[in-house]
């Protein structure tokens, strides 16, 4: 079994303290929501993983199975195992996608000789069109087929964790269907450990979490089962922010504000 632990993690941008102190352990198969109002650090938390440019850490420690992901280029933590589908994919003229994944895959000692086929059948279960796929990576694409072509680089590259970015933005109810569908699958298929940013209960209706944390702060202020995301459907994230506040720091697991709830409904 494969472990992601981050350990009171902390990022500034443009000197500003952004992550202060983040402790996390995402195994082998789980999938854990990441919810929190705007400007919380949820983003910060994904740049900062995958080693973005500009994101100062300031503390802490990143490890994947042992291996301190804080001390590789962005590159060695992709080779690691670790992958990020984007809030805001870039286009990049001039690549296409069959040719950035097979330099992927040779990159990761992989045979890159059945490539064409991986795309071809990871774009059939998410419903991506494949006269898409000559394009240059992203170029020309709308906000919704690019989380799409994401998830088809997700299923190719088989990574051991994927954070999402907010994989559901832009996308319809039948996107969102299929894409949080093809990443539920890979759970069980190749024992993917998620760390799934999103604002929505919708996604999670597919998309099953094992556990729900709030970010506020830079902190992670509470934690629990799926039925958390449910309640903070209803309670929104006031909550929690006038808990914080009250409390100075305020991070603390379990619990919520009064009231119990379930996740929402499942899409059909």
């Amino acid at each position: 079994m494969s472990e992601l632990v981050i350990e009171g993690l902390r990022a500034s941008v443009s000197g500003k303290e952004i992550l202060r102190g983040i402790d996390l352990v995402v195994r082998s198969g789980e999938v854990h929501a990441v919810m929190g109002p705007n400007g919380s650090g949820k983003s910060t938390l994904s740049h900062v993983l995958l080693g973005r440019p500009g994101y100062v850490v300031t503390g802490g420690r990143v490890t994947l199975d042992g291996v301190d992901l804080l001390e590789l280029p962005t590159w060695r933590r992709a080779q690691a195992g670790l992958f990020l589908g984007m809030q805001y994919p870039i286009e990049v003229p001039g690549v296409s996608l069959e040719d950035a994944l097979g330099e992927s895959l040779r990159a990761r000692g992989r045979d890159a000789s059945a490539v064409r086929d991986l795309v071809r059948e990871e774009a059939a279960r998410v419903g991506f069109d494949e006269r898409f796929l000559a394009r240059p990576l992203n170029v020309d694409l709308s906000g919704g087929e690019r989380k799409r072509n994401e998830t088809v680089q997700l299923g190719v590259l088989r990574p051991r964790f994927a954070v999402l970015d907010e994989i559901d933005s832009g996308l319809d109810v039948d996107a969102l269907r299929a894409v949080a569908r093809r990443v539920e699958a890979a759970t069980t298929e190749i024992d993917l450990g998620v760390l799934a940013i999103t604002h929505y209960t919708r996604l999670l209706g597919v998309l099953r979490a094992d556990r729900t944390h709030v970010l506020s702060r830079g902190r992670i202020v509470v934690s629990g089962g799926p039925e958390l995301a449910g309640e903070l459907e209803r309670t929104g994230y006031a909550g929690w922010a006038e808990e914080e506040t009250a409390t100075g720091d305020g991070a603390r697991a379990g619990g919520g504000p009064a009231g119990g709830g379930s996740l929402a409904e499942p899409l059909p």
